[in-house]
């Protein structure tokens, strides 16, 4: 069994950054730190799929793409990891992610697969990362955690042609379970605006790359990226749900 991505997707992946293909019903959902926010309505789940335009100035495609593939690094800046490596399911080699939940909400758990190329595009360096659910393989669920069963994402990065970093994503996400749509896209919503602590922490790993040496500075600039893309505006959402229900306080 075969889940490998096509040559197709890459392609319509990284033909976002030259022209966003924004027809059929995507809307602009908000406008925040030079990146541009769409959504599409989706009639049978009640949830938006997102698009995202933006980029970072700090930081080379290659170590967004670098930061956004290490699984292991994740560990350490995600405190919502649960579980999270990659293994082999009945012949596939996929990765398996268990995402903890505030309390009453029972955790979620991916199995999903993803793909990087590094293209060559005409003599443009362009970075492709594919991702989605596979709950077709053979991986026992867990009593008390949800399956999500419908997950995707795309991720195309290139230079903007100084030192920072041009970047697309489209993502979806069903978390499925009793959580109201409302709140998963309301969540969504409150999680792209910029609070007085995120900006603060942004602030900090800025003076943090000025001050330290070469070594810590690669480390910190691998926050600033895993921060705004590879914990993204979306996944954001626990985070927000907990903080907006339990401690309205962003971080």
């Amino acid at each position: 069994m075969s889940l490998r991505f096509t040559d197709e997707e890459f392609q319509s992946a990284w033909r976002e950054l030259d022209e966003p293909q924004l027809a059929g019903g995507w809307e602009l959902f908000t406008e925040t730190m030079g990146v541009q926010i769409y959504r599409l309505y989706d009639k049978e789940t009640g949830l938006y799929e997102y698009k995202v335009f933006g980029g970072l100035s700090s930081c080379t495609p290659e170590l967004c793409a670098d930061v956004y593939m290490d699984l292991m690094y994740r560990k350490h800046w995600d405190g919502y990891v649960k579980e999270l490596y990659e293994k082999d399911f009945g012949g596939q080699t996929a990765i398996y992610w268990e995402v903890k939940y505030p309390f009453p909400l029972s955790n979620r758990d991916y199995v999903y697969v993803r793909e990087r190329r590094d293209l060559d595009v005409d003599g443009r360096k362009i970075w492709v990362i594919l991702a989605r659910s596979c709950p077709e393989l053979p991986c026992a669920e867990k009593s008390g955690v949800l399956r999500v069963r419908d997950y995707k994402q795309s991720f195309a990065l290139e230079s903007d042609g100084a030192a920072g970093t041009k970047v697309f994503m489209n993502y979806f996400d069903n978390p499925g379970g009793t959580i109201p749509t409302w709140l998963v896209n309301w969540a969504a919503k409150v999680s792209v605006h910029v609070s007085p602590g995120k900006q603060h922490f942004y602030n900090e790993c800025k003076h943090f790359i000025h001050k330290t040496s070469r070594a810590l500075k690669l480390k910190a600039q691998q926050l600033l990226v895993t921060d705004f893309f590879h914990r993204g505006v979306f996944k954001m959402f626990v985070r927000v749900t907990v903080s907006s229900c339990w401690i309205l306080n962003m971080f």
